[in-house]
């Protein structure tokens, strides 16, 4: 068995996700690091763990087989998650863990595309069971989405030279492999090749591949719902598109300028959300988890508390 990559912000996500006996979510539960340790820290504790990665569902399913029928595994993306929670039983959760992050087998294996840092086919889909890979979308994509996928989930200036570039080799069929991706980068966007560019263009185009924005508005959307009255969440967010989501949902939507300017008592005024937020601020990992785990370095934990109905 491979040996499983270092949950990020564990202690800090154990400290708020505990919440007594009763069942959990674990929306992305990849090598099951999060999970091993909530199952074993609250006897308590029942868990649905999810995952979009058949790869990674194996592997937990492993990792977790000590637990028996404490652990329950379904194959879901976060829009599937309300029939996967119906097939469990249609019990509301007490705990809920959404770790955005990428799992480091994903990453390290040439054969996912994930990477820049090496040679493989441009695939980074999370589910490799599921549509297409990236080097056969891409020629049939339109210039200005592509353009706006990289300024939305990849922070980038010059979309549109980058998108054209990034098309044209793609329908020549030159884009094939990550280097090939990489390279083309370094060409259309001029000065001196940087990791951060890469890694950003990268981030970009998984999101989108995956649908992972539309999945996590979905899923933030049901959420309320899914949760049991004084139930927790506990979001890690590595991208501040999604960090941005979450604050959102949790805060409820903003009230209108009329709605601004009427006395507070008046029944117009907008509902409050579902959500109490009990982290007042983001919770970063500390410079020794950096240093032991550089790929925690942009994490943030966010926890909120289901209102009771």
């Amino acid at each position: 068995m491979r040996t499983p990559h270092e949950p990020v912000l564990l202690a800090e996500t154990l400290a708020h996700l505990r919440n007594g006996p009763g069942l959990y979510l674990d929306a992305t539960l990849g090598d099951g690091g999060h999970a091993d340790a909530l199952l074993a820290a609250e006897p308590g504790a029942r868990l649905l763990g999810c995952d979009r990665d058949l790869v990674s569902l194996e592997f937990a399913r492993a990792r977790l087989a000590r637990f028996g029928d404490r652990v329950t595994f379904a194959h879901a993306t976060f829009r599937e998650l309300p029939a996967a929670q119906a097939r469990a039983g249609g019990e509301r959760f007490r705990g809920a863990l959404l770790d955005l992050g990428l799992a480091s087998h994903q990453i390290d294996d040439p054969a996912r595309g994930m990477s820049f840092m090496q040679d493989g086919p441009l695939d980074l889909r999370m589910d490799t069971s599921r549509g297409v890979p990236l080097a056969e979308r891409l020629p049939d994509t339109d210039e200005a989405e592509l353009a706006d996928v990289l300024r939305t989930y990849g922070d980038l200036t010059g979309t549109a030279r980058l998108a054209r570039a990034l098309l044209a080799e793609a329908r020549r069929g030159t884009l094939p492999t990550t280097r090939a991706l990489k390279s083309a980068v370094d060409r259309a966007l001029g000065g001196r090749p940087h990791p951060r560019r890469h890694a950003q263009v990268f981030q970009a185009l998984r999101i989108w591949i995956n649908g992972e924005a539309d999945d996590l508005d979905a899923m933030l959307q049901w959420l309320p719902e899914a949760m049991e009255d004084d139930g927790v969440v506990v979001t890690l967010a590595y991208h501040s598109g999604e960090d941005r989501r979450i604050k959102q949902a949790v805060r409820g939507p903003a009230p209108t300028a009329s709605a601004r300017r009427l006395p507070q008592h008046l029944e117009e005024r907008p509902p409050e959300g579902p959500w109490e937020m009990v982290t007042r601020r983001v919770v970063v990992p500390s410079s020794d988890e950096v240093h032991r785990n550089p790929r925690a370095r942009s994490a943030r934990l966010r926890c909120f508390r289901r209102k009771p109905r």
